[in-house]
């Protein structure tokens, strides 16, 4: 079998636009998680048991469940329930943001929890309320603890963004699917996106990785 460079280089646009789409699916998902899962490990760490077992049921639950199961509840009930088809590239928004929430959920409890109850007697102390004591004192602590989890949690959303291609929405996977099956060229398109998945998350990891070392000297 022989190996086509060339079969690569026409497509390089089209696996680019999937590239993009890959790439604003991770950080939609990672605002709208961290944000929404943020909400959730302050509930999950409420004094009110309503609320902490509602938090640690929706975590348990997206945390049990296979990403790819989940992306095709939401792009099948989706436009069941609202009555319109809204295409599978959004429906992976609103799937990622949602399950990914769970996972930045309990990156951020352990944030939280890393802190030490000094940290919390000194704000109520200083008079401030438990949510301006979770403002100014405890998250942005707990946010710096955890930014290289945080990170490399990124990282494998990125990665994941690839099982949309089960769906047929055009992230990089599937553009290089598209194209594999049109020309066929079923390796030279493989191999091309490993290759770009590599590179990007041995960047990242990397990257992550000196910003743990720099953290760890901070402290």
């Amino acid at each position: 079998m022989n190996f086509d460079m060339g079969a690569i280089t026409p497509s390089l646009g089209f696996l680019m636009q999937g590239l993009r789409y890959s790439v604003q699916l991770t950080l939609v998902a990672t605002a709208v998680g961290i944000g929404f899962g943020t909400l959730l490990a302050l509930a999950r760490l409420s004094p009110l048991r309503w609320l902490n077992l509602a938090a640690a049921g929706y975590v348990n639950l997206f945390r049990s469940v296979p990403l790819v199961l989940v992306i095709f509840w939401f792009y099948l009930l989706v436009p069941l329930l609202m009555g319109v088809q809204v295409g599978a590239e959004r429906s992976a928004y609103l799937t990622f943001a949602i399950f990914e929430s769970a996972y930045f959920c309990e990156i951020i409890r352990a944030g939280i929890q890393s802190i030490g109850r000094g940290q919390v007697s000194a704000g109520l102390a200083m008079g401030f309320t438990y949510g301006q004591n979770m403002r100014y004192v405890i998250l942005p602590q707990a946010f710096r603890n955890v930014v290289p989890l945080l990170l490399m949690q990124v990282i494998i959303l990125f990665q994941d963004t690839s099982l949309v291609y089960v769906v047929g929405a055009t992230d990089l996977l599937g553009a290089a699917s598209k194209v594999a099956n049109r020309d066929n060229s079923l390796v030279e398109m493989y191999v091309a996106v490993a290759v770009i998945y590599f590179v990007i998350s041995f960047v990242l990891s990397r990257l992550v990785k000196r910003l743990h070392s720099r953290i760890a000297i901070v402290r």
